[in-house]
């Protein structure tokens, strides 16, 4: 079902083309919630137009896509009449160098505890065997000294490569180490700017819904699975059991996920 062919003038709005896809469907509310993961209240205010619930454009535009597949619809013009209603959609040109700036800020370079720690000990070894064999040389002293010919020996030297560091296992992680291992725990950061989280557990429970705002973060757990919905998925850090979760989405896209107490299996 397309509203793109039909006459300027006669296009319904984007929040009655929805409702009326919708009861064409035969869908509840109720159902279409279920399936999208839009809250109740939130599908009703775009059905009438009213995205001041939404959080933004970006949001706006996402609940608007999962809404018009729910009904079979299709988002591309529902999506345009937005835009063209609401002062249109953001040039891309400039956001591309900010996001970048964001990220390069989000990343500080961490020091390497590691490669300082070998090197100390590299070099604690070489000192060590540097004195052991020039202080014998000293010691032999009186004796080459007695002969009015004899020569000093060169001090015997020793290749850096001969030299071997101790091995130094691998540093834990406590934050898993910490963990329940019979629980799945989900934290989530909105770190380069906001996103909308929604969690519910197996059975459908809401157990978090919300705007969480950049820079704040939620921790949930469950003992069975985690069914999460992000908004805005590029901005947020997502940490689960502990582990951190890469290459979640893109800013302004709506990702659903799923995780249990065994997850992330790699990474």
């Amino acid at each position: 079902m397309s509203i793109g062919n039909s006459p300027e003038a006669d296009r319904p709005s984007v929040g009655a083309a929805l409702q009326k896809a919708r009861i064409g469907a035969g869908l509840t509310v109720e159902e279409v919630s279920a399936t999208t993961r839009v809250r109740i209240p939130l599908v009703q205010a775009i059905e009438q137009d009213d995205f001041s619930r939404c959080g933004g454009d970006v949001y706006a535009r996402g609940h608007i896509r999962a809404l018009a597949r729910a009904v079979s619809l299709d988002a591309r013009p529902l999506i345009d009449r937005f835009d063209a209603e609401h002062g249109g959609r953001p040039a891309p040109t400039p956001a591309a160098p900010l996001y970048e700036a964001e990220r390069i800020r989000s990343e500080p370079r961490r020091p390497n505890w590691t490669a300082a720690m070998v090197a100390a000990i590299v070099a604690v070894v070489g000192f060590a065997g540097f004195t052991l064999f020039t202080g014998g040389d000293k010691s032999g002293g009186g004796s080459i000294a007695a002969g009015d010919n004899a020569k000093q020996a060169p001090a015997p030297t020793r290749h850096p490569s001969t030299i071997k560091p101790p091995i130094t296992p691998e540093p834990s992680d406590s934050a898993v180490a910490g963990l329940p291992k019979d629980k799945v725990t989900i934290k989530v950061t909105a770190r380069d700017g906001q996103s909308w989280i929604s969690a519910k557990d197996a059975s459908g429970k809401l157990l978090e819904d919300g705007l969480l705002k950049k820079g704040e973060s939620k921790t949930i757990t469950d003992k069975g699975r985690i069914d999460l919905v992000l908004g805005n998925a590029g901005a947020v850090q997502l940490y689960v059991n502990g582990k951190e979760v890469k290459e979640i989405g893109h800013k302004g896209t709506v990702e659903r996920l799923s995780y249990t107490p065994g997850d992330p299996q790699a990474g």
